[in-house]
């Protein structure tokens, strides 16, 4: 026994420095951020978001001049929301320590609330056009996919504005640590 070392290595090899994105950004998924209200309100956007500007899209949408608002709102935030669940699946956001992203989420959702609403009111007055015509079913549905994505902006705006003011003590909630 008096030969056994005090201290022993288990190393089997050296660290290997890290080179290239991961050397400067810490990238990782947050695969519980997709199990929070936010992530499942955020992925409802994507979905709901893609099943308005399709529905549009897909129809003869030229004859009325708001449809082209509402494709240009529909588009813009579904790639934005996009963009945004990256941000924070991966953990981006804890790299990016000079944005202030409780305030920023909630400026972008209660934007996006509003943008949506203009559309979605414009989608919806703009149906009787479409009344007796082939593309009345999509814009009908694309009108309650409207209202439905609204909604669920509005409940992003909601949460996002809980976790900025410092209300938001369930962690499971939390988008964004502050």
């Amino acid at each position: 026994m008096a030969d056994f070392p005090g201290k022993v290595n288990t190393e089997t090899s050296s660290p290997q420095p890290q080179t290239g994105l991961r050397q400067h950004m810490n990238i990782s998924m947050d695969f519980v951020f997709v199990k929070t209200i936010p992530g499942i309100l955020m992925l409802v956007e994507i979905v709901t978001g893609m099943l308005v500007w399709a529905l549009i899209s897909s129809a003869a949408y030229q004859l009325v001049p708001a449809f082209g608002w509402v494709l240009f709102v529909s588009v813009t935030l579904w790639i934005l929301t996009i963009v945004l669940f990256v941000i924070l699946f991966l953990g981006v956001y804890q790299n990016v320590s000079f944005v202030p992203w409780a305030l920023a989420l909630m400026v972008f959702y209660t934007a996006a609330t509003i943008l949506y609403l203009t559309a979605f009111l414009a989608n919806a007055f703009s149906v009787p056009v479409y009344m007796f015509g082939y593309n009345f079913d999509r814009m009908v549905a694309a009108a309650f996919f409207g209202i439905v994505v609204t909604l669920t902006y509005g409940a992003s705006a909601f949460f996002a504005y809980t976790d900025w003011r410092g209300d938001g003590g369930n962690a499971a909630t939390s988008t964004v640590p502050v």
